[in-house]
């Protein structure tokens, strides 16, 4: 029903509510504490008794999702919290209580690793047979993770000190970011704004609106470079010397487990990418002759090349969605409408939120959270509908056993990005004009972009980082000097003036349970153009064998899920080419148009 009215801001407070299923936070926080020490009783029965008895283990093992469940319940309410307004410090006095559960939960979780790595493989070959068959993709990674373990003590003693030190850096990073305040002056009038929202001008019409907002920001970089790079020192050496207490000598190991990929299939992506960057930089220099320049400069890349069709509000933004989301299925468009109704999205533009956009999934309640800073353009509507990716893709998951909804980051990115691609490549089929198209493909490059020359860049960046950070730390000079060479390569030369603190602005590389989130962001969008594509050939209802991809992604490898629902093998370029193909399309679609519009040659 077009125009009906959302509000901006979420609601948290049935999260915890009296009477919920979950019970109020406090109820909860004892349940669990609860259920810890039951588990502690249930894993020394276990290590006592020599037989295998199927009933203990899928009782331990049902325990540990319980209790891993309730844990991502407190964890995602406490970043809610403190996303909402970064001065409430209630989230941070229940992250400190979830961490007193995790300090005794997390070594009893490796010693039912290692009791399941220790069982002969006739026996576990009984077991996942029967009892525990459900869970047999998820039990062999453990089996497999358990021998790259150290000893229980050290592996306690590891898991009491993360939080406060290792984690502790990242939280460090996102309190010092979110308590931002600056000062910008515009239309005559002078505000205190976050990094969010001065960020959210990027895209605005006023040429000099994005220029003094861009060279503000690399000014505040620059002030916080020396905490920041303190920070990012600490964060890498530490993941360094966890990796090598445990020999592990590549850096990105660790990645290609939680993303549950082949290397060859990591290597056969970044190939088909850098050698096909060429068109993309005759995108960028065409979208700088329409804006009156011969290089396109960093504050101008997310510039809209019509400014008449710039702004959305956010109401409109909703409505784009819900319409867009209608002609892709029944249960996305009613999921997104439930979401919009139900409150769980806080969109609103003020000053005291997270800079950052981000879907939370709450896996108790079956609900999602989605925090974002609207700032009245198209990009942020894309941003929307990338998040509701996210919370759609939670909500699939709701009917599978909890332990195997835990997707790679890489197919996270793969359903948001798919969000995002149901909206613009709808929109831009029914653009009503050739400058409306325009418009809307500039969107859709500017994504391209940014998954193949800005995520390469990162990608590059970070392997240096590690690489460099093995031989000491790292200055702030050299850091500046590490980001300027990765700008180089990945972008080509092809934008002028791109940051050189970068390393501190992008806060993928503070994340400290997610190391080298960059990748799975090109992974997701190429892949994403795959399923589209498979979509569209197909027709009728894909809704549902989307939906059952979505299943399926917590519970086999990429390659697998490839080859199970797309007929693809990831290791190859031919696959990758695909969806490079595709997109490169759009750069041809771009030139013609504008040439067209703007009478360029």
């Amino acid at each position: 029903m077009r125009g009906q009215k959302f509000a901006a801001t979420w609601d948290l407070a049935d999260i915890f509510a009296a009477g919920a299923p979950q019970g109020n936070i406090h109820t909860k926080f004892e349940d669990i504490f609860t259920e810890v020490d039951h588990l502690q009783r249930q894993v020394e029965l276990i290590e006592q008794t020599d037989k295998i008895n199927p009933s203990e283990w899928k009782a331990a093992i049902e325990s540990i999702e319980s209790i891993q469940t309730g844990l991502a319940q407190m964890n995602c309410y406490c970043t809610c919290i403190r996303a909402a307004h970064t001065s409430d410090k209630t989230g941070d006095y229940w992250r400190e209580r979830t961490t007193e559960i995790s300090v005794r939960f997390d070594p009893l979780v490796h010693k039912v690793q290692l009791s399941l790595a220790e069982i002969d493989e006739g026996t576990w070959d009984q077991l996942v047979t029967n009892e525990l068959t459900e869970y047999s993709f998820i039990l062999e990674e453990w089996r497999r993770e358990a021998i790259k373990r150290l000893s229980e003590k050290e592996e306690q003693m590891i898991s009491t000190f993360l939080e406060d030190g290792y984690h502790g850096w990242g939280d460090l990073y996102h309190s010092i970011v979110g308590d931002i305040k600056l000062n910008f002056r515009m239309g005559g009038k002078k505000e205190k704004l976050s990094v969010a929202q001065i960020r959210n001008l990027r895209s605005h019409s006023d040429q000099e609106v994005r220029r003094s907002s861009y060279h503000l920001l690399q000014e505040t970089w620059k002030d916080q470079s020396g905490t920041l790079s303190l920070i990012l020192n600490r964060i890498t050496g530490m993941k360094l010397k966890l990796n090598d207490k445990r020999d592990i000598d590549d850096p990105l190991e660790e990645s290609f487990i939680h993303n549950r990929m082949n290397r060859k299939t990591l290597q056969a992506m970044w190939s088909v990418v850098n050698s096909n960057k060429q068109p993309l930089v005759e995108y960028l220099n065409h979208k700088a002759k329409i804006l009156g320049t011969s290089t396109l400069q960093a504050h101008d890349f997310w510039a809209p090349v019509n400014n008449e069709i710039e702004t959305m509000s956010y109401q409109d933004g909703v409505d784009f969605i819900l319409e867009h989301f209608s002609k892709f299925g029944t249960e996305l468009e009613s999921f997104a409408r439930n979401a919009f109704l139900q409150k769980w999205v806080d969109a609103e533009d003020r000053p005291d939120k997270s800079a950052h956009a981000f879907c939370a999934g709450f896996p108790l309640s079956g609900e999602s959270r989605i925090s974002m800073t609207y700032g009245g353009h198209i990009t942020d509507t894309l941003v929307l509908a990338h998040e509701l990716g996210h919370a759609f893709h939670n909500h699939a998951m709701v009917p599978v056993p909890p332990l195997n909804r835990n997707y790679p980051m890489c197919i996270a990115e793969t359903a948001s990005t798919y969000a995002e691609m149901i909206v613009l490549n709808a929109a831009m089929k029914k653009a009503e004009s050739e400058e409306q198209k325009l418009f809307l493909l500039d969107e859709k490059l500017k994504r391209s972009v940014m998954n193949f020359m800005e995520i390469h860049t990162r990608f590059l960046f970070e392997c240096k980082l590690n690489e460099t950070r093995k031989k000491g730390l790292v200055s702030a000079k050299q850091l500046k000097e590490m980001m300027k060479a990765a700008l180089d390569e990945g972008y080509g030369g092809s934008i002028a003036g791109l940051s050189p603190y970068a390393w501190a602005s992008t806060p993928h590389f503070y994340m400290t349970k997610t190391p080298f989130y960059n990748f799975p962001y090109t992974f997701g969008y190429l892949f994403a153009t795959a399923i589209y594509a498979k979509g569209e050939a197909e027709g009728g209802d894909f809704e549902r064998d989307y939906i059952a991809l979505l299943e399926d992604s917590g519970r086999m490898t990429v390659e697998d899920l490839a080859k199970k629902h797309l007929g693809e093998d990831l290791t190859k370029e031919d696959f990758w080419m695909k969806g490079m193909e595709h997109c490169m399309r759009d750069v041809d679609e771009f030139i013609r148009i504008s040439e067209s519009v703007h009478h360029l040659r």
